[in-house]
């Protein structure tokens, strides 16, 4: 299979223009559930690509408004490339959106849609899961403040983690995408004074630095305070380590997840993750 084969084309695809603000792009990452969202300039000769808006970006640089500066640099393919080759890339680049361009924006290209041709058998492997899986699982505490399991996640540079109950045994997942769904931006403005007011408060997201007695607008991204329990996902699908990679594929597919807890018995013992996965069409 080609790029062509399994990517989602142009029309099809959800894009922000420039000039244009983060509000458009926390939309649809809220209302979509996307991890990114490409940006393109409008012209004569049709739309050209400039880059990808992540949610991580726009977690990590809340104070900043304007597209242009969020925007993130990352591999582009084309319509004629292999799935083979498209798949190495989004494992070597950390790519999970690979946008398709020649000379103009064509479409884009997802893990998801890797994963969907595996799953459908249209791009085959005839491997198990448990060579491609990761023993080291990023865990938390069901019972931790939302705000601090997402700096877990941030820390671990992971976009997930598996939520622990009190004996410790596996009571959910939580997600990059279930954290920005209940994230909202708050505006407002502080008193900065000659220091640096409130760049120790417990989990700040954003300190003001002290340029004299004036107030300043500041855009913190706020996250509700109660516990990881009320907004994991508490049905939990699991994978044994024998599973083939296609009977992982279908089951990312069919529950719209990214990663698997892998047990054996009752017992986590690692973690399946789709872009992992994809190393078993080029090994």
């Amino acid at each position: 299979m080609n790029v062509a084969d399994a990517m989602t084309p142009r029309e099809d695809v959800v894009t922000v223009d420039l000039p244009g603000t983060r509000s458009d792009v926390l939309e649809y990452l809220q209302e979509r559930s996307f991890s990114s969202v490409p940006v393109v300039k409008p012209t004569d000769n049709g739309p050209e690509y400039r880059g990808l808006v992540s949610r991580d970006t726009l977690i990590e640089q809340p104070d900043e408004d304007q597209l242009v500066m969020l925007m993130d640099d990352v591999p582009t393919t084309t319509r004629e490339t292999a799935l083979e080759e498209v798949a190495r890339t989004m494992v070597e680049e950390g790519a999970r959106r690979v946008p398709v361009v020649d000379g103009e924006f064509e479409g884009i290209i997802t893990v998801t849609d890797v994963i969907h041709a595996i799953a459908t058998g249209d791009q085959e492997t005839d491997d198990t899961v448990g060579g491609y899986a990761s023993e080291d699982v990023n865990t938390t505490y069901e019972g931790a403040p939302l705000p601090v399991a997402e700096r877990e996640l941030s820390y671990a540079n992971v976009p997930y983690t598996v939520a622990l109950d009190d004996e410790g045994g596996v009571s959910g997942v939580l997600t990059e995408v279930d954290i920005i769904e209940v994230a909202r931006i708050v505006e407002g403005e502080e008193e900065t004074g000659n220091n640096f007011p409130d760049q120790d408060s417990e989990w700040s997201w954003e300190g003001i630095k002290g340029v004299g007695s004036r107030y300043l607008p500041t855009r913190d991204i706020e996250i509700p305070n109660g516990p990881v329990r009320e907004f994991m996902s508490e049905d939990v699908v699991t994978v044994s380590t024998e599973k083939t990679i296609q009977e992982a594929a279908q089951q990312m597919i069919s529950n719209d997840i990214e990663q698997i807890p892998m047990v054996t018995g009752e017992q986590l013992v690692g973690i399946v993750c789709d872009v992992d996965i994809l190393e078993a069409l080029y090994e």
